[in-house]
């Protein structure tokens, strides 16, 4: 899908204060959006002052990492991370809401009882009938496309988000990586992503 024939428009602006539960704490300006491709209700956070080239992080929702800190995934720091990171550089966090590599909440919980019989991340949605990785970038790259931004600087260790927003017509000057935010509870997860699909994750042993 072009994005000259699926155009999207900036529906909302307004300010919101965020504090974590570290203390950390910036302001937002969360933008909302008419015309997205999939009909869903994302959101961009535009953080600190964006330059002429934004740095730009693609979050997929993740509802037990991000608002209940659960340690099976990486997604709770990533988010933490991004905003501070963005603040810092000035730039826009897409929450994109793909819940589960955008299979659901559900069957990613029926995906984690598979992993706890000893298959990986991606196995066990493969068990389920399910895509490893359903995720499409299309209204992200809308949503940038709206606010005006057509080059990024993306922080991501996923190399498939470079690829799709480059074919969606989003120039990614430059690839920034995330920190590796590793624990007992998601280190077979994150080799998972390693291993599996590319991720640029250091782990030791």
């Amino acid at each position: 899908m072009s994005l000259s024939s699926a155009a999207a428009s900036v529906r909302t602006r307004v300010q919101i204060p965020l504090t974590f539960a570290d203390g950390y704490a910036t302001t937002a300006l969360a933008v909302t959006f008419d015309g997205l491709a999939d009909g869903r209700e994302h959101l961009a956070l535009i953080l600190g002052e964006p330059g002429a080239t934004p740095l730009v992080r693609l979050h997929s929702e993740c509802l037990t990492g991000d608002v209940f800190g659960s340690a099976r995934c990486d997604c709770g720091p990533q988010l933490r991370e991004a905003v501070e990171r963005i603040t810092e550089a000035g730039g826009v966090l897409l929450y994109l809401r793909q819940e589960g590599r955008d299979i659901g909440l559900y069957n990613k919980l029926d995906a984690y009882a598979l992993q706890d019989s000893g298959l990986d991340t991606y196995e066990a949605n493969t068990a389920l009938g399910l895509p490893e990785d359903a995720r499409d970038y299309t209204a992200a790259a809308q949503m940038l496309s709206a606010l005006g931004i057509s080059e990024v600087d993306l922080l991501t260790n996923n190399p498939d988000k470079p690829r799709q927003l480059s074919a969606l017509g989003v120039s990614v000057r430059e690839i920034v990586p995330t920190g590796v935010h590793s624990t007992p509870d998601n280190l077979r997860y994150l080799r998972a992503k390693a291993e599996h699909t590319g991720h640029t994750i250091s782990l030791a042993g």
